[in-house]
């Protein structure tokens, strides 16, 4: 029961933030020393619980790592020309009202290549976004297109870090459980290509892709040369070269690119990787604007503090109570409700997706073997913390591109999944067949 109120002061701590529009950060605050204090009224000592606590955070410094690479990655495209360029052209070659699903389909595919989400975001997310500001597309139709398709390949790449880690939790193997994933996206898939295809058809867009357009000509150099970075990211996902590296020769081409050809000086350009994109031209910044390793700070803390939940719940035990009121519950229900119910809560909690994912196995785990947990996994947690406004699966590739919360209303794919799964789930127990 213990555990159980503090998950719920937690929660309250939560709510109270979110109503009063305070950054998350304050109630993760609020809910580290909840954690704490209930490891010591269960006899714990405090050191232990405050070390467990930081090896929980060491557990997502690479995650750290990409979000500063991120930063500066958004920053320098935007200095070297890059998206400017895409921009420009892009605005001349695509129609519209196929901006939306192209968007879809350019952040499937790029996902998949690289196996990131929040790479795929910083980058080709920030292009698409770009492309339908010129446009005058709604931002949240292109912002939900984008979060769509950057957890479709966040989802089953081989190269997924969240492929791997469900891998690694339920012993299975990557590649049986990408087919599976496969097989059980090709209908939400299908509807929501035509969704963004009915949308981009109903869309109204404003014609100031002209102004947009001479806007970049005065400011940039629209020399060819300036595509390379994003170029790289592609060419080097190919090859499969890691996220990390890849992100980092894209940053130092796009530095190199920006002194040489957009005659940026080096302070400007450090300027821009910490504090992000500004120039003097007002309505420049209007478009551009944005970026740098401070803005990723706040993500940072969410991510940090969040973590080192992980280890306090480990070294407590205190989600044990809570695994057997869940198989109370699923006998009254479904396996797969409890788990989908449960992705919710647990990334709610988390804030962050490898720490849902754990926790969503740690509570449901013992429901159903090891093969179906994962493919549960992959369609419930995995994507449903995309729809999450204070999880960082959210909030950073909506930061990266420079669009609210209110896309995630149209990021379709992240309940069709979800849904189609779990109504195929209530058919096959209801009527006992096989699909």
């Amino acid at each position: 029961m213990g555990s159980i109120i503090a998950i719920l002061l937690f929660s309250l701590s939560l709510i109270f933030c979110l109503l009063l529009k305070l950054s998350v950060v304050y109630a993760l605050i609020i809910g580290y020393i909840i954690f704490i204090s209930y490891g010591l009224i269960k006899g714990h000592n405090l050191i232990v619980l405050i070390k467990k606590s930081f090896e929980g955070v060491l557990t997502v410094k690479n995650i750290l790592l990409v979000f500063i690479l991120i930063g500066m990655i958004t920053a320098l495209w935007r200095a070297s020309g890059t998206i400017a360029f895409i921009v420009y052209m892009g605005s001349k070659l695509i129609s519209p009202s196929i901006l939306i699903l192209l968007t879809f389909l350019l952040c499937s595919i790029l996902s998949v290549l690289i196996g990131t989400s929040l790479g795929t975001a910083a980058t080709m997310g920030v292009i698409c976004a770009s492309i339908g500001k010129a446009m005058g597309v709604n931002p949240y139709y292109v912002g939900g297109a984008v979060l769509s398709g950057i957890y479709f390949g966040d989802r089953c790449s081989p190269m997924s870090t969240s492929a791997l880690l469900i891998t690694e939790l339920t012993k299975t193997n990557l590649y049986t459980n990408i087919k599976l994933m496969i097989k059980t996206s090709i209908i939400p898939f299908i509807v929501t290509c035509l969704f963004y295809l009915f949308l981009g058809f109903k869309s109204k867009v404003s014609n100031i892709s002209v102004d947009v357009t001479k806007i970049f000509k005065q400011n940039y150099n629209l020399n060819m040369l300036v595509i390379i970075p994003a170029i790289l990211i592609v060419i080097l996902s190919i090859l499969k070269i890691n996220v990390k590296k890849t992100m980092l020769i894209s940053i130092v081409v796009s530095f190199i690119i920006s002194m040489f050809i957009q005659k940026e000086t080096i302070v400007s350009l450090i300027k821009y990787c910490i504090f992000g994109y500004n120039n003097s031209n007002q309505k420049l910044n209007l478009m551009m604007k944005g970026g740098g390793i401070l803005s990723m700070v706040s993500v940072s803390l969410i991510v940090g503090i969040s973590s080192s939940y992980s280890g306090i719940f480990r070294e407590t035990r205190m989600l044990v109570s809570l695994k057997e009121y869940l198989k109370l519950f699923s006998k009254k229900t479904s396996n797969y409700f409890v788990i989908f119910l449960s992705s919710i809560v647990s990334g709610a909690i988390a804030c962050n997706q490898s720490l849902g994912t754990i926790l969503t196995n740690e509570l449901c785990g013992e429901l159903v073997e090891k093969q179906k947990m994962a493919i549960i996994l992959e369609n419930t947690v995995i994507l449903l913390v995309g729809l999450i406004p204070w999880n960082i699966a959210m909030d950073v590739p909506l930061k990266a591109i420079g669009v609210g919360f209110m896309s995630g209303l149209f990021a379709f794919y992240l309940y069709f999944l979800p849904l189609w799964n779990l109504f195929l789930n209530f058919i096959k127990e209801k009527y006992k067949i096989k699909i």
